[in-house]
């Protein structure tokens, strides 16, 4: 729901991530660290700069290429695989590894102990435009 309320102002998170994630005494969840996000315009403007932490950049951002809101939706998909795999679902030696497997959106699936439903959510929330 934070996400859709922020997307919904024409905000772009930029940076979502496991540590961008607060849990308060009162066991309400919250999103937090807006340091690079980025107010837009308009819903069809596009943003440009490489900002955020590696393992969670959509493939829009690893190629360079503009983007917008769909991306914090692929960074929120990183974030539910790896609730659920206790690591992240794109993993290397070094950034360009990581980002060659973010390009082709080559991950394994989260464990089998999971629902199908679930298991759909992680794919459609990690699922490539090529």
């Amino acid at each position: 729901m934070a996400l859709k309320h922020i997307h919904d102002r024409k905000i772009v998170h930029r940076d979502i991530k496991a540590q961008n994630i607060f849990l308060t005494k009162k066991k309400i969840v919250k999103m937090g660290d807006f340091g690079i996000a980025k107010v837009l315009n308009s819903t069809m403007q596009l943003c440009k700069s490489i900002v955020g932490t590696p393992y969670y950049l959509s493939p829009e951002i690893i190629q360079n290429q503009p983007y917008s809101f769909k991306s914090d939706v692929w960074s929120m998909g990183v974030l539910l695989y790896e609730l659920c795999a206790l690591k992240p679902p794109f993993n290397g030696f070094s950034i360009h590894e990581i980002g060659i497997k973010i390009a082709f959106g080559s991950f394994s699936q989260i464990p089998s102990h999971y629902s199908k439903d679930l298991k759909s959510l992680v794919s459609a929330l990690l699922q490539t435009d090529t």
